[in-house]
């Protein structure tokens, strides 16, 4: 073991006094010395996208002190740069320590002088980003690690406009934060910062403007809302996270009353005791919404993950119940806006979508039948709320109609800068509505899409590799594939577009894409919050069948290098 891990970990084993735990987990790895490199042999990596990682002792863990660390370069970041009152909003989700890690950054930020706005209890990301503009505070802090197993949390970081940080201020953060020693920031006493209004609680008023707001994003005419049905049944899970409270009283105050909870995912629990990865896009992480959809006899299971960001919905198909992807979802969605605002005549002039380099091509089919600009972006939501930015810069933002990620993130409207499940919630309620009110299920409208446009099959796959090896290990295969693939699964590679190499005007992304002679594609990307290899495959066809059967064949053929 390298002296300066040994270095580092008898200080913690001295300093790290200010929560029990972390005390009693240094003492358990003293002398194993595989536990100790780990939590040690690196600072926890802050980026765009903050910070994440597992809870835990050590400098490489998300702590009260690395949480600390971050805050205090972040009130130093807004002290220099910010234009405002100088202020950060700060909410959080149901994970382990969230609250803590929340309360541990408001008293930071307040001790440095920067102005605390803390939600009073857990809410969606979406609130977040929203706040921050409503505010005008400097910046944001998200506490959530999005729909990561229970043993991660992180930390979110938004800008002024209400986006992800932006990389050059996020390099001005990260160089302060290697100024400052974790142990000699200043916590500062909650209770006497709360009585100087140094920390303030963000008032329910804020709740009951963002969720107006998502209401606002209704495209059904004043004739659909009266004539489609409100009482479809619906099951809805948050997951044991963010989304209950507003996602049901969205559902109360539109309407749709006819909405049974499951139960055991109901309360706020970051242990997640019911599904080990909460993350939506899983059938097993949807299997007991399922079997409550079967129960209750209810048409749509709808599901939102531990911070509110994403949704997933499965809908009824015969006897059994389809898990609808994020494309699908999204695709289906984007026509259903674009329908209903053409017909309602609210389509602007010059409309844009937003979709990200790995999401569905049907996306862009479907736009360009509306006389919808596409435009795409490096994955990552900041960068649809880029877009929304520049339109609000060039006082367009009105162009905007929808953004989506195939990781089922979907957004609107303009009144925040990330993906919203409460918006994605009442969209697909009222286009599942919609649409039953004339007869026919999401799984029909799907196969209609397929026939005018050709069946776009999709999936996703990650693969893992952690510790000191996995970072080499990845590194390792992205070089190896940038040599070049002659065919994968058998299907003969026709281009690999190296967006490293910059793309479209894009930023420079380690991120490869495979074009087959098909038309189908592989995309490969190293995750920039986890350490996995995300893997995507695209496969077309003239019906469903076809596009499946290679879908498996493509993933076979990539095995090899991963």
């Amino acid at each position: 073991m390298k002296d300066s891990i040994r270095t580092s970990f008898e200080l913690w084993k001295k300093k790290a006094v200010a929560d029990p735990d972390l005390a009693e987990e240094l003492s358990a790895m003293d002398g194993k010395e595989d536990l100790i490199e780990d939590a040690f042999f690196k600072d926890l990596e802050f980026g765009t996208a903050g910070l994440r990682g597992v809870i835990g002792a050590g400098t490489n863990r998300m702590n009260v002190y690395t949480v600390a660390l971050t805050s205090y370069a972040m009130a130093l970041y807004v002290l220099k740069y910010g234009e405002g009152e100088r202020s950060i909003a700060i909410s959080y989700d149901s994970r382990i320590k969230s609250e803590l890690f929340a309360e541990t950054a408001a008293r930071v930020f307040a001790a440095a002088g920067v102005k605390a706005y803390l939600t009073r209890e857990l809410m969606p990301t979406p609130f977040l980003s929203y706040a921050v503009r409503a505010l005008k505070a400097d910046a944001g802090v998200m506490i959530t690690a999005s729909h990561n197993p229970a043993k991660y949390n992180g930390y979110k970081v938004y800008g002024p406009d209400g986006c992800q940080m932006t990389s050059e201020s996020a390099d001005k953060v990260l160089a302060l934060m290697k100024k400052t020693d974790c142990f000699s920031v200043d916590f500062g006493d909650y209770e006497a910062l709360q009585e100087a209004g140094l920390i303030e609680y963000i008032s329910e008023d804020l709740t009951t403007s963002y969720l107006s707001e998502v209401k606002k994003q209704s495209v059904l005419s004043e004739k659909d809302r009266k004539q489609i049905d409100r009482n479809v049944a619906i099951v809805y899970t948050p997951l044991n996270g963010a989304g209950f409270v507003p996602v049901m009283r969205m559902f109360r105050e539109t309407g749709f009353t006819n909405v049974t909870v499951v139960e055991e995912q109901k309360a706020p629990d970051g242990r997640f005791p019911t599904c080990t990865y909460p993350n939506p896009e899983i059938r097993a992480t949807m299997a007991l919404g399922i079997e409550y959809c079967r129960k209750a006899d209810a048409d749509m299971l709808v599901a939102t993950d531990p911070d509110s960001d994403r949704l997933s919905i499965a809908v009824r198909d015969g006897e059994e119940y389809r898990i609808l992807t994020g494309n699908e979802t999204g695709c289906l969605l984007l026509d259903f806006v674009a329908r209903c605002r053409k017909a309602n005549k609210t389509l602007p002039e010059r409309p844009v979508a937003v979709k990200s380099i790995v999401t569905s091509e049907l996306a862009s089919k479907i736009a360009a039948s509306y006389g919808i600009e596409m435009r795409n972006v490096l994955t990552g939501f900041k960068y649809i709320g880029e877009q929304i930015l520049h339109l609000e810069q060039a006082n367009e933002e009105e162009r905007f109609i929808f953004g989506f990620e195939e990781s089922c993130g979907f957004l609107s409207g303009t009144y925040c800068r990330d993906k919203d499940a409460v918006n994605a919630a009442l969209l697909v309620t009222e286009m599942f509505a919609f649409y039953k009110s004339r007869g026919r299920s999401l799984v029909q409208v799907l196969d209609e899409i397929g026939e005018r446009f050709g069946y776009y099959e999709n999936e996703v796959r990650a693969y893992e590799y952690e510790g000191i090896e996995g970072l080499s290990k990845m590194k390792e295969i992205m070089e190896t594939l940038r040599k070049g693939v002659k065919e994968i699964g058998g299907i003969p590679v026709s281009e690999l577009v190296d967006y490293e190499k910059g793309v479209d005007s894009l930023p420079k992304a380690d991120v490869l894409k495979f074009v087959l002679e098909n038309g189908g594609n592989v995309i490969v990307r190293p995750s920039g919050t986890e350490p996995k290899i995300k893997v995507y495959v695209t496969s077309t066809a003239k019906d469903r069948s076809a596009a499946l059967s290679n879908v498996q064949k493509l993933f076979d053929g990539m095995g090899r290098y991963l």
